[in-house]
């Protein structure tokens, strides 16, 4: 049975030539469609996480890649000029979040779409439209292949899975790629649960893993960050799955903050702990986790919640955004050619090169 979830994240209209998009900062309390007209809007709804998790902000970047070249079709239609503008905007979209490899990724693919062209300017604008709509619909096949993979391996009936921040529907297009396996697993077993911790500092977890687990009807129990080794040593957690935003050549993983912590409560517990990623996660040019730029966020994410500050003024803070989970720690990394192990190094190229 083929699970259908009930989200699109995000959607090029063309009758209007808008990326369309949920509004992931007003989630839960409102599910809201908003129309991005504009590659600085693009690189607004990026920073300030209106859309967020890696692959949906790589099509987000995608998107913008044809919305500024709409824009600067309306200025010049000398291709020299064209491309040298549009290279501009590449680089700025590619500024707003450094962390998650997908944004570089479909930016770069379109540039490199008609940085050779023999095309006219107009027809360049089309061919960036027709590509970002493309990757678009490939994110959602993808991740229903992830998803499949992943489902081969819950092995137990009604095995409760943990995961953490927001890696499902609406950090991709619309299935997920934890959250993928998730789904592909309830449609064989409708006796799975989910465990979906908090995720501090901005809840992703608890304000968007419950809300589009709940909306598909699948069981989900919210805990708090600090609560994943309790359950584990009570045997109540079976595998643990989340997403990437980084995956180096050797399989260290950059994910948000506070992976490492359950990887190492998992491994400690002798909890399976798996990455569910597309190969687009996967960055070859870097050998090691060392090498992953981390994003330091806005200091009130952590001191506020809801506009309110929950601690004394004055306190110094430091809110890295991600952090890297050693690829010892991981047992397996499962994308759209299967589930990659150890050594990453060795399976990573096999998989870019078949």
């Amino acid at each position: 049975m083929e699970f259908k979830s009930k989200i699109k994240t995000i959607e090029w209209i063309s009758s209007k030539n808008v990326s369309r998009m949920v509004d992931q900062l007003v989630i839960p309390y409102e599910y809201k469609l908003v129309d991005i007209k504009s590659s600085n809007e693009m690189f607004n709804a990026i920073k300030t996480m209106i859309v967020r998790g890696a692959p949906a902000i790589g099509i987000a970047g995608a998107h913008g890649m044809a919305l500024a070249a709409i824009e600067i079709a309306k200025k010049t239609k000398n291709k020299e000029e064209f491309l040298k503008f549009l290279k501009e905007k590449a680089e700025f979209l590619k500024s707003s979040r450094p962390t998650a490899v997908n944004l570089m990724w479909a930016v770069d693919k379109q540039y490199e779409l008609v940085k050779n062209s023999a095309a006219s300017v107009d027809e360049m604008v089309q061919m960036l439209i027709e590509h970002g709509i493309e990757l678009e619909n490939d994110d959602i096949k993808i991740n229903q292949k992830i998803g499949d993979f992943g489902a081969e391996l819950v092995s137990k009936k009604g095995a409760t899975i943990l995961t953490h921040c927001n890696a499902g529907a609406l950090a991709t297009v619309g299935y997920g790629t934890a959250l993928g396996v998730v789904r592909s697993a309830f449609a064989k077993d409708n006796t799975i649960q989910v465990f979906a911790d908090e995720t501090r500092p901005r809840q992703q977890g608890a304000r968007i893993t419950t809300f589009e687990l709940v909306m598909d009807n699948i069981p989900v129990t919210l805990i708090t960050d600090g609560m994943s080794g309790y359950f584990m040593n009570k045997g109540m957690i079976d595998m643990v799955v989340v997403g990437a935003d980084r995956i180096a050549a050797n399989g260290d993983t950059a994910n948000k903050i506070g992976t490492y912590n359950l990887a190492i409560v998992a491994d400690y517990h002798k909890v399976p702990f798996y990455v569910a990623a597309p190969l687009s996660t996967i960055d070859i040019s870097i050998k090691t986790g060392k090498e992953i730029p981390i994003e330091e966020r806005d200091h009130e994410e952590v001191t506020h919640i809801n506009g309110k500050s929950i601690c004394a003024q004055g306190v110094n803070v430091i809110n890295p955004g991600f952090d890297v989970t050693p690829h010892k720690l991981i047992k397996g990394i499962i994308t759209e050619k299967g589930v990659l192990y150890p050594p990453y190094k060795e399976s990573i190229k096999k998989a870019f090169d078949n």
